[in-house]
């Protein structure tokens, strides 16, 4: 018989992510997975899993689950209270969760997202190859409810390593290195030299679409629109109002707003922990 693990409580928004389905844009439908890919593959190490076993990654306020069997459980990405039953529990390291009981990962002190690794994965059925929550085109599951029952696969009876693992501190400040974009020059010189000097901040308005910023505006050297044309994780793109926006992994595949620049896959997991007013520094990539 199959282990299940039961939502007793969603948080704000838990999805379940794994690497991705990579290789469909041509098809309009983005990666996904997990935004803190390091985290999620760190979490199932430490469980044995394989690195893109399906993970559940929670935003902010967490979620609480009750197995109907025993479990080996990690929480870590954004750190928070851990407890079994009420009881405090490790965070960052493997937790023994017995049947019934439940596992509460608590709001994040720091950071957005946590992710809660069981190990065997998460069994839910996959669409295109990849388990993944896609918030923006609605492939995989539906992000989490109370009472919906996950199904687990089968521990895959590796050696998981002995002791605790250095997990990174989310950012105080978002330094996210960038390479030229394909429409940078539909920008002025001045607007390029404010990109990499001025501070931003992350907007409240940020999702798995996009990290939206607050701070000036880049000045455009091209009026208009252009057709709508690809678009890949990590794309700058700059809409009318002239702030920023970084493509996050449920981004379209299209758009029709230029590319300033790409950030480098270095800086996108530092970008998912970064919470509603983080500073932000663009640097050349």
């Amino acid at each position: 018989m199959s282990t299940e693990i039961t939502v007793v409580r969603p948080g704000a928004l838990t999805t379940v992510q794994d690497s991705g389905r990579r290789g469909h844009a041509h098809l309009g439908v983005p990666r996904s997975g997990a935004l803190d890919a390091p985290a999620m593959a760190l979490a199932n190490r430490l469980l044995g899993n394989d690195p893109d076993a399906a993970v559940l990654e929670t935003t902010v306020t967490g979620c609480a689950l009750r197995p109907d069997h025993h479990v080996t459980v990690v929480v870590g990405g954004a750190p928070c209270p851990v407890t079994v039953d009420g009881r405090p529990a490790a965070w960052g390291t493997p937790v023994h969760v017995p049947a019934g009981a439940v596992l509460d990962a608590g709001t994040v002190t720091a950071g957005v997202r946590s992710y809660v690794a069981v190990a065997g994965g998460i069994a839910v059925e996959p669409v295109l190859g990849s388990r993944s929550t896609d918030l923006l085109s609605g492939l995989g599951p539906a992000p989490l409810r109370a009472g919906d029952v996950l199904p687990l696969g089968a521990p895959a009876g590796r050696t998981a390593p002995s002791g605790t693992a250095p997990w990174p501190a989310p950012p105080a400040e978002l330094v996210l290195p960038l390479r030229p974009g394909p429409r940078d020059d539909w920008f002025t010189a001045a607007a390029r030299r404010t990109l990499f000097s001025a501070t931003y901040r992350v907007s409240p308005h940020s999702n798995r679409v996009g990290l939206r910023t607050e701070g000036p505006a880049l000045e455009r050297a091209r009026g208009g629109e252009l057709p709508s044309e690809g678009m890949v994780l990590g794309a700058v793109q700059v809409p009318p109002d002239g702030r920023p926006v970084v493509f996050l992994n449920d981004h379209p595949t299209t758009g029709g707003y230029p590319v300033i620049g790409v950030v480098t896959d270095r800086g996108l997991a530092s970008a998912a922990q970064a919470p509603t007013g983080t500073p932000i520094r663009f640097t050349p990539g």
